[in-house]
């Protein structure tokens, strides 16, 4: 990865990921150029189950939520410029990402890997979620994986 300061800022309370590094490399591997933002709370099981059945109609305990503010970005270089209403001092708030811890314990111990990594994975597909990613189509999956392995790389983790 290059040494180039990211300017993608990851603001959360909890001191178990590593902000910075994630921010870098999904800012490299997306090409993006502006100063942007997002947020990542962590929360129960209890606490994700009741905002997915609020927000998608999903009554059950999952990983990640993403609640991005932009629609139409996928495979866009974000201007702030263009989004004055989202924008605070010049940096462009692109969502929130919503962390299930006891999901993260359960699936890495699942998966046979750290909690670390399964918390990193995570915050990379929800920030894929953020730049307009997803994966409700073969499609679109595809597109989508193929971000994350990219970012996945840069961080230095196996898929």
């Amino acid at each position: 990865m290059e040494s180039k300061i990211s300017m993608l800022i990851l603001e959360s309370l909890d001191k178990k990921i590593n902000n910075k590094k994630i921010a870098s490399a999904v800012f490299e591997a997306l090409g993006q150029k502006d100063k942007l933002k997002a947020e990542v709370v962590f929360v129960s099981a209890s606490e994700i189950q009741d905002l997915n059945k609020t927000t998608r109609g999903v009554d059950r305990v999952t990983d990640v939520l993403s609640y991005p503010t932009l629609k139409n970005v996928r495979g866009k270089v974000l201007k702030a410029k263009n989004y004055k209403n989202e924008c605070e001092k010049n940096t462009l708030f692109i969502g929130s990402i919503v962390l299930c811890e006891d999901k993260i314990k359960a699936q890495a111990k699942e998966l046979g890997h750290s909690e670390a990594r399964e918390r990193t994975y995570l915050i990379v597909h929800g920030l894929m979620h953020l730049f307009g990613y997803d994966h409700e189509t073969d499609k679109d999956k595809k597109q989508m994986r193929k971000m994350e392995k990219k970012a996945l790389m840069l961080l230095k983790i196996e898929e």
